[in-house]
């Protein structure tokens, strides 16, 4: 039997850019340059928007995943991705438990499917558990 804060109650995913107007602009820039890279980014989204595929993994996974740029962190989430961004937090009872990091993002090479397998393999290594496997 788990004790409950090892039950995974939500996710975080952290890009590496900032988000507004201002962040997009600039994150689009420096992609097209060559000097802006986020490999969350690259799992989430294609040219067009939000890839279907990403859309369709959130809703299988069966708890909140929420998606915040650097600059719309929360005090918690900024201390639990300091200098590890892009990354996944997964939100367990009162902590938020690292996942994935900027190395394991950027080995996916914007795979839906790889970043679904890493997720849950690194939930694994930590000790958690879906509320599905409760």
């Amino acid at each position: 039997m788990t004790h409950p804060t090892d039950a995974i109650h939500g996710l975080v995913g952290v890009y590496q850019a900032d988000g507004g107007l201002r962040g997009e602009l600039a994150y689009l820039i420096g992609k097209v340059r060559g000097t802006a890279e986020c490999a969350l980014c690259d799992v989430t989204h294609h040219a067009l928007g939000r890839k279907r595929e990403w859309r369709e993994l959130v809703g299988e996974l069966g708890v909140p995943f929420d998606l915040v740029h650097l600059n719309e962190r929360t005090a918690e989430v900024r201390a639990a991705s300091a200098g590890r961004t892009p990354c996944v937090l997964a939100r367990t009872g009162d902590d938020l438990v690292p996942l994935l990091g900027p190395a394991e993002l950027a080995g996916l090479d914007g795979s839906v499917t790889r970043f679904a397998t890493s997720l849950r393999a690194a939930a694994g290594r930590a000790g958690l558990v879906w509320p599905a496997s409760e």
